[in-house]
């Protein structure tokens, strides 16, 4: 079978290979999957350049993120590959407790969006920030594959939604994704329009992706007794939140990190993926997929996710 392979650290258009290699074989609880849609996630990018937390040994095969079809059933599963990552084949490996159902409603595209970004928004915004109906919610990079899960999962907990996104196509997408304002931070910064919008309250939540000065401005339009929370870095700058400033002000930073929970609370992420199919069968979850390129053009969508230059989430297809 193909599959792309990462033969050592760096940018993934220069490490990785696309290479003929042995169809895995399952292990007692793992399943075969011809995989039929791979989503591509920004930590794809940091791991192949070695930054990532996790750490796979070279060679690996990139991928986190897939919609399979169990091999002698056609049954189709969303999840992710057996150990880390590996999706970016024809053929994986998935842990036969961690592959989950997937609604009838679905393409394999967007069945491909529906795992990593959605579980963690949920789990970010219900079980971590506690958001509620009514509440302010500020989306930074909204019309990014995290962005646009976070938009549709605060709207459908019935908050009042800013979103960030840069330049006047991705403002209109966070606004199609129901977004009720929506800045634009290429021409105006947002911690005044969060103050004037929510009458000078500030966000409830923040759902920050992008860390840097991202984070250092959101600090100054969070409201009272407001949730920041630690998404990622896509800025490449990890920020520092000092703590005279959480005090003063009365907020809280909140650290997601949704792979622990696959270790530390495994059932959360079944009744989360059943909250998820609930969402998408009542029609108020709806994955963006921004494009859909062949496997062979992994390398080349990768480059293009890590520019930012993508909108929602972009997906292989074998």
């Amino acid at each position: 079978m193909r599959a792309w392979r990462v033969h050592q650290l760096g940018n993934p258009s220069d490490v990785m290979s696309l290479d003929e290699v042995e169809q895995p074989t399952p292990a007692d609880g793992q399943l075969l999957v011809r995989v039929r849609a791979a989503a591509l996630n920004f930590p794809d990018v940091l791991m192949a350049q070695g930054v990532y937390q996790e750490k796979p040994p070279l060679p690996y095969t990139p991928g986190v993120e897939l919609c399979g079809e169990v091999v002698g059933t056609g049954r189709r599963v969303i999840g992710s590959p057996s150990g880390g990552p590996g999706a970016f084949a024809e053929y994986a490996l998935m842990d036969a407790d961690n592959a989950w159902p997937v609604p009838d409603s679905l393409p394999d595209e967007k069945a491909a969006a529906l795992y990593l970004t959605y579980q963690t928004g949920h789990v970010g915004l219900h079980r971590r920030a506690h958001l509620q109906p009514g509440e302010w919610l500020l989306v930074h990079a909204g019309a990014g594959g995290v962005g646009s899960a976070a938009i549709q999962l605060g709207k459908a907990a019935g908050a009042r939604v800013i979103a960030t996104a840069g330049g006047p196509r991705k403002v209109e997408v966070c606004r199609e994704l129901g977004a009720d304002h929506v800045v634009d931070y290429t021409a105006e910064d947002f911690v005044p329009v969060v103050k004037e919008v929510t009458g000078g309250r500030g966000a409830d939540v923040v759902y920050d992706p992008v860390g840097g000065d991202v984070f250092d401005r959101s600090r100054r339009c969070i409201a009272f007794e407001g949730r920041l929370l630690v998404v990622g870095f896509t800025s490449g700058r990890i920020p520092e939140a000092p703590a005279n400033h959480a005090l003063v002000k009365n907020y809280s930073v909140v650290g997601l990190h949704w792979g622990l929970y696959r270790k530390m609370e495994p059932s959360l992420i079944a009744t989360t993926h059943d909250a998820l199919v609930a969402l998408v069968e009542a029609g108020q979850v709806d994955p963006l997929v921004g494009a859909v390129r062949p496997l062979e053009e992994a390398p080349q969508a990768l480059a293009q996710l890590a520019d930012r230059s993508t909108v929602g989430k972009v997906v292989l297809l074998p």
